[in-house]
């Protein structure tokens, strides 16, 4: 009977809907065979298949998930993986969607320009400390506008997307002074990718002598070769002083302008006979990345005063083996197509913090909070047991803990926002605020008195209800300076603290008022 009469409480079905819609944000997956497409290389051979790029805000259960490759089903991120490498060059590959079917032809390029992962099981988006990754805090070296800081996330973000990281997080940041910072989050990204990426300002340009024939950009630029192996790879390697040196080339398409531009400088350059007979002209092409010089390519002697749009582009990778230098050389190719792709960034950035974190250490970061989680509700449970030896005030009180944090996860699988080590931190101050505010609720019920419970609990309810309304304020109060402090680091700790203490306010503490009061009528 009491039960029926909870369940009819207004403030009870306002909990139930809130749970419902949370349930339903957070979409958790039972069925997690197959890999998502989490990004796709600009100009790759899976972006000319048609394989569309994820847009940044798509939920993580939305992502489009390759389900076979040629006719073999995929369960794994192994089982793709294998299939694609062990997937000989120059063959077409079927890779069927839950969404589409697309044909591609692989080259040279083990990854076929796409970025895989595990299917997630559920809407919640983890941040940097629970799936590794790198995360860098950018400060400009010069005094910027607010306008300049959203041009330079706009480069950032499209210069990484270019380069190929998935689950890029950048936002701006400040701190308490007034001073501004850019803040990039990437999973699954090396220290040295990341630091080389967003601190360097890519400043990219060809010059014959002194005179510059084009620079990076689309406006000088409009094609840069990636992915495919007719037209960008591996040209040689050899042994030198240095050790092994594997020489990268790709080619690129200039524009009109660029092109008359090269026309012009090259009309009056002499021509020059090697020993072995081959025409070039007597000045080079130099190429600089950041003002430092890093190659130097000879201009055959057919090219001299003609618009040439089509230029190959050549650079070294240096290491101890030959394997190690041909991975140093395709990196620096990567590197300096996206460069060529995006351009440079308009305002030089000083690193003021980056830190790295693994994969397996962000898992382990998972499972402790989970354990910690139980533990403390448990622990909880126990210690009002003791208290009021009643099990009509401990599972109320431990029903809405648990509802709580659904409707936390709710919030954050709804809006998108990224669950990192301190916005957990926040949830276990907000359920602690709310055990606070129960037990003040219960002793208030539970007070005798000469009235008759029906006169007085409203009343007790009204107290207990100005208590707990003055501690949200306080701490509302207390949790907004938080929000700027620490150049945003502490802002997952503050806002989930807020919104946990809110909801618990007006949604939770509400219907566990109702509930107890009905239990413990007499």
């Amino acid at each position: 009977m009491k039960l029926n009469k909870i369940l009819k409480k207004w403030r009870v079905i306002v909990l139930i809907l809130a749970l419902l819609i949370s349930l339903i944000s957070i979409n958790y997956q039972f069925n997690t065979e197959g890999v998502i497409i989490k990004g796709v290389e600009f100009n790759s051979t899976a972006s000319l298949a048609g394989i569309p790029t994820p847009s940044p805000n798509i939920a993580p259960t939305n992502y489009e998930k390759i389900i076979a490759v040629n006719g073999k089903e995929i369960k794994t991120l192994e089982d793709y993986t294998k299939l694609v490498t062990e997937s000989p060059n120059n063959q077409a590959l079927r890779i069927q969607t839950n969404k589409n079917s697309y044909a591609i032809l692989k080259s040279n390029a083990s990854s076929l320009g796409i970025t895989v992962d595990n299917v997630p099981t559920s809407n919640i988006k983890k941040g940097l400390e629970l799936q590794g990754g790198t995360r860098v805090l950018l400060k400009p070296e010069s005094t910027i506008t607010d306008q300049d800081r959203e041009d330079l996330i706009q480069i950032l973000e499209n210069r990484l997307n270019t380069y190929g990281l998935s689950d890029i997080k950048i936002k701006k940041a400040n701190d308490l002074s007034g001073n501004k910072y850019i803040s990039v989050e990437i999973a699954g990204a090396t220290k040295t990718e990341v630091k080389d990426l967003v601190a360097s300002q890519g400043k990219f340009e060809a010059k014959i002598g002194d005179s510059i024939v084009f620079e990076g950009g689309k406006k000088d630029i409009t094609f840069v070769c990636r992915n495919d192996g007719t037209c960008s790879g591996i040209r040689e390697c050899q042994e030198s002083s240095e050790g092994q040196v594997c020489i990268f080339e790709f080619a690129i398409t200039l524009s009109a302008d660029a092109a008359k531009k090269h026309a012009e400088i090259t009309k009056d350059l002499d021509i020059n006979i090697s020993s072995q007979g081959t025409k070039y002209l007597s000045k080079t092409l130099d190429l600089y990345l950041d003002n430092n010089q890093v190659d130097s390519l000879q201009i055959g002697a057919d090219l001299k005063g003609r618009e040439a749009t089509q230029i190959a582009i050549s650079g070294p990778g240096i290491a101890t083996t030959k394997e190690e230098a041909s991975q140093n050389a395709l990196k620096n190719m990567n590197k300096l197509q996206t460069i060529l792709i995006t351009g440079s960034l308009p305002f030089k950035l000083e690193i003021v913090k980056i830190d790295n974190i693994s994969p397996t250490l962000g898992s382990q970061f998972v499972k402790n909070a989970l354990l910690i989680g139980i533990i403390a509700l448990i622990a909880v449970a126990i210690t009002i047991f003791i208290r009021y030896r009643s099990l009509k005030i401990v599972i109320p009180v431990f029903i809405t803990q648990i509802s709580e944090i659904i409707l936390l996860l709710g919030f954050a699988s709804l809006f998108k926002y990224n669950l990192d080590l301190a916005a957990i931190a926040g949830i276990i101050a907000a359920v602690g605020t709310g055990v606070d505010d129960q037990i003040v609720m219960i002793d208030e019920i539970r007070a005798k008195g000469s009235e008759s419970y029906a006169s007085t609990v409203k009343e007790r309810i009204k107290r207990a209800f100005f208590i707990i309304m003055s501690a949200w304020a306080v701490g509302v109060a207390s949790m907004l300076p938080l929000l700027r402090a620490g150049a945003g680091l502490l802002t997952g700790f503050a806002f989930t603290t807020i919104v946990g203490i809110s909801v618990g306010v007006f949604i939770t503490r509400p219907a566990f008022a109702s509930i107890v009061e009905t239990l413990l009528e007499e």
